[in-house]
């Protein structure tokens, strides 16, 4: 196929970037690349929202290339930056980049933490032509005289909302204010919550607007993504878990949990169960992460137990299902994850595990959402019996369908001079089914009904009770006066949080939010400095009461 026929050559591309595109075995532009892909060409700000996994790399990478095209390889300063809020999400568009530019030699440099400085402060010396940043690393280089941003002519903010979320938005305002006024600016966001709008409004000038949805599964078609929660008390998670996982069987995914120690506990006893898991949290190093990420990709692992900002940015061709191992306390948060499966026509599983004092939170995500997430019963012991006879059933059939057996068969005529084929059947069936692993006994799940289910003495519907457990193991709950009435959101808090102190995103733990107060865990050794710093401080405009919880009695 010459670049004549490639479907982008429509879009008033220019040549090299077309021959690059077919090399890639690019033939169609998706439809987020054939609506911003011209205004971005004819010198607009663009404003678009998008998920993971639209295309939506390409349809920046690709104008931004062509905007910078004359100047290429001749200047020591970048000529474009894109902001992403992960190291992974940086090094994924970097690659991209380099591809759709390497005809043209356009010099790309991903800038990340937890990569040595070194190397990065050489490339930056010698020049460099597109830097694709996270922005706590681009503050650093500006810091230092590193990073030169006066002969920029693109910015992008790749996963706008998600930067937000990680409490960037002072970084992001800092490094905007040393690119040149007349740059092109060019946002996408999954969400376009108040805030994007905000973004957009202060550094974007009257910006083509572009709505890109996932696909809508046409009518009497499975849904593209299954999505179910189960009911469980928290003693009762892991072994849940384990069970939900042992009847799905996937071929790969992604748990999410709240802090690094659920990471690593529950990836200790995924593993003992005999699952192939692999943790990821802000805890580790660039080096462990990659080779986890390797392990995922290559299926030597099946199962990654992760946290939200860890797992950020991560794009796994294989994922058949995301968990939800506790309930997201954000609707957008679970839209984000729940999007990492079910792409280009794949069918995807997304399941929540949800302790009966999560049950209100789940209803919040269902009523934001507009969809509803049956609640079905943990599979019982009988359940995942019959599962794994189905499993033992289809590998005897894929047997006796593909392999060659003839060796086999002096075992069955000698056998069968003394015992009946059928019982000779039957004691191979059960050498499969435990040479499988299959044959474990365990103990029933209690069932969980909802409280807002359960009666009041008084014979009326009880309302939602909360049941309050501890703070995580060397996390310290902070009590914060004001709540969902306030129109207080997990992403305030981090932000003000961040905002004030020395911790980051990663570092904060489970955050509440009730009507009118919040709770929200932080390091115990920073507790003190948390509550001194955001005594003078306001969230959303007011300044709030915030101490230690007061436990209770």
């Amino acid at each position: 196929m010459t670049s004549a026929d490639n479907g982008f050559a429509d879009l008033g591309l220019r040549s090299d970037i077309l021959n690059a595109l077919t090399t890639l075995g690019y033939e169609e532009p998706t439809p987020i690349q054939s609506e911003a892909i011209p205004p971005l060409l004819a010198g607009n700000d663009l404003l678009g929202q998008a998920a993971t996994g639209t295309g939506k790399t390409a349809a920046f990478a690709l104008p931004l290339l062509e905007r910078i095209a004359d100047k290429i390889g001749k200047g020591e300063k970048p000529l474009a930056l894109v902001l992403a809020p992960t190291r992974e999400l940086a090094v994924q568009v970097s690659e991209a980049v380099h591809r759709y530019g390497r005809h043209m030699g356009a010099r790309v440099l991903p800038i990340y933490g937890g990569q040595p400085i070194g190397r990065q402060l050489r490339e930056l010396s010698r020049g460099v032509d597109v830097v694709v940043a996270t922005p706590g690393r681009a503050i650093d280089h500006l810091q230092r005289g590193t990073l030169q941003l006066g002969d920029l002519q693109v910015v992008v903010l790749d996963e706008a909302d998600e930067m937000l979320d990680m409490g960037f938005a002072e970084d992001i305002d800092a490094i905007l204010t040393e690119t040149p006024s007349e740059r092109q600016t060019v946002l996408f966001s999954a969400t376009m919550p108040p805030r994007i709008d905000r973004m957009a409004k202060s550094h974007l000038r009257n910006p083509t607007l572009i709505q890109i949805e996932r696909e809508k599964t046409e009518p009497g078609e499975a849904p593209r993504v299954r999505q179910t929660a189960y009911l469980v008390r928290r003693e009762h998670k892991p072994a849940a878990l384990g069970r939900v996982l042992d009847v799905e069987s996937p071929t790969a995914a992604v748990v999410f949990c709240r802090t690094r120690d659920e990471v690593d506990q529950l990836t200790e006893t995924l593993n003992g169960r005999g699952y192939r898991a692999e943790s990821l949290h802000g805890g580790i190093s660039q080096e462990q992460r990659d080779r986890v990420m390797s392990r995922l990709r290559s299926g030597t692992a099946d199962l990654l137990v992760a946290t939200d900002v860890a797992a950020r940015g991560l794009d796994i061709e294989q994922l058949t299902h995301v968990v939800n191992y506790n309930v997201p306390s954000a609707p957008e948060a679970y839209t984000h994850r729940i999007g990492r499966v079910g792409r280009a026509g794949r069918e995807g599983v997304a399941i929540t595990l949800v302790e009966p004092r999560e049950n209100s939170m789940l209803k919040t995500i269902e009523r934001v959402t507009k969809t509803k997430i049956p609640m079905e019963k943990v599979p019982t012991v009988a359940d995942l019996r019959a599962r794994q006879l189905e499993l033992t059933r289809s590998s005897l059939q894929e047997s006796l369908m593909e392999d060659d057996l003839s060796r086999f068969r002096v075992v069955v005529e000698t056998l069968a001079d003394e015992f009946d084929v059928m019982d000779i059947a039957l004691a191979a069936v059960k050498l499969a089914h435990e040479a499988s692993g299959a044959a474990a006994d365990e103990e029933e799940i209690p069932e969980v009904r909802p409280r807002e289910d359960r009666p009041r003495r008084d014979g009326a519907p009880a309302g939602p009770r909360r049941e309050r457990r501890g703070p995580s193991e060397g996390m310290t709950r902070l009590f914060l006066g004001a709540g969902r009435s306030s129109g207080i959101r997990p992403q305030d808090i981090v932000g003000a949080i961040t905002g004030e102190t020395n911790l980051k995103g990663r570092d904060i733990g489970a955050i509440e939010i009730a009507d009118r107060f919040s709770l929200v865990e932080v390091p115990g050794p920073a507790a003190n400095d948390v509550i001194e710093q955001l005594r003078d401080a306001t969230i959303k405009g007011k300044r709030v009461t915030i101490r230690r919880e007061r436990q209770p009695r």
